[in-house]
């Protein structure tokens, strides 16, 4: 049985399922971030399939290499989102010395 396009579709739904109810479900700011990174990697997964097992003969290289670019800006995102996110997580543990996103209410009147 060779391993097709279907199954990366299938492993990269099954990974954002689970990094969206990591980010969903938990409490921590970290547990939350872990799940939207889980995510971003979902999608990259998709694109480097879709890249990988073209559906049409008559693409042509660069075509063939656009998923590619795709994932590096998502890693690019993702990094840079990372990076603001434990910022700020640092900042509010400073403040509030929790990291609970249920406790975090700087905005609230």
């Amino acid at each position: 049985m060779a391993i097709e396009l279907e199954h990366y579709l299938i492993l990269g739904a099954l990974l954002f399922s689970i990094g969206l109810y990591m980010a969903l479900a938990k409490r921590n700011f970290v547990g939350v971030l872990m799940g939207i990174e889980m995510m971003f990697n979902a999608v990259n997964l998709t694109f480097i399939a879709f890249s990988r097992f073209p559906r049409f003969a008559d693409m042509t290289d660069a075509e063939r290499l656009s998923g590619h670019v795709f994932v590096i800006f998502v890693i690019t995102v993702a990094a840079a989102e990372a990076a603001v996110a434990l910022a700020l997580a640092m900042l509010v543990y400073r403040n509030r010395e929790t990291i609970d996103v249920d406790r975090m209410d700087l905005l609230k009147w």
